[in-house]
């Protein structure tokens, strides 16, 4: 169950629209960074483990969605000023999300998207902990997220050890 907010329906639902412009506008920045992913990845020596490519679109869209979903239980369940940490972390992992793209696709730097993933996954981590003061759904609405960037450390790692010299 949702707990009760201290803003009025309509508030409610403009807060919604602005987390989802906001995370979007993240995705969009990121995704610029992306522009030639499709055949940069296709030319990468991948694990056997990797996903296709035509994957990612889809479950970034559903993880970005989750992300903003979550931050909107947070900040719609007290007044700005107790959950100001909370969305100020979530900025944060937005800004590193989307900076990841640039760094792996845009800039082929191998070795500072794995340090700066990692560093996506710290702030993801403390994100989540941070929105579970304000609410468990909102805390949860986020492990897949955590999840799928752990998973994408990994990846990240393994294609920059097959390719030393693209990345």
């Amino acid at each position: 169950m949702i707990a009760p907010s201290p803003y009025t329906k309509l508030q409610q639902s403009g807060g919604l629209l602005v987390i989802l412009l906001i995370t979007f506008l993240a995705a969009a920045l990121g995704s610029l960074g992306s522009i030639n992913a499709p055949a940069f990845y296709q030319q990468l020596e991948l694990p056997g483990w990797a996903p296709p490519g035509w994957l990612f679109g889809p479950a970034w869209t559903v993880l970005y969605t989750l992300m903003a979903v979550a931050a909107w239980l947070v900040w719609r369940s007290d007044r700005i000023v107790v959950t100001g940490r909370a969305l100020q972390l979530y900025g944060i992992q937005l800004v590193l999300n989307a900076l990841w793209s640039w760094l792996f696709f845009a800039w082929y730097l191998g070795a500072a998207a794995l340090a700066e993933i990692v560093l996506l996954w710290l702030a993801i981590l403390v994100t989540l902990l941070w929105f579970k003061r304000h609410s468990n759904l909102a805390a949860l609405l986020l492990v897949p997220y955590l999840c799928w960037v752990g998973f994408a450390t990994v990846l990240t790692w393994s294609i920059w050890q097959l390719n030393p010299t693209v990345l």
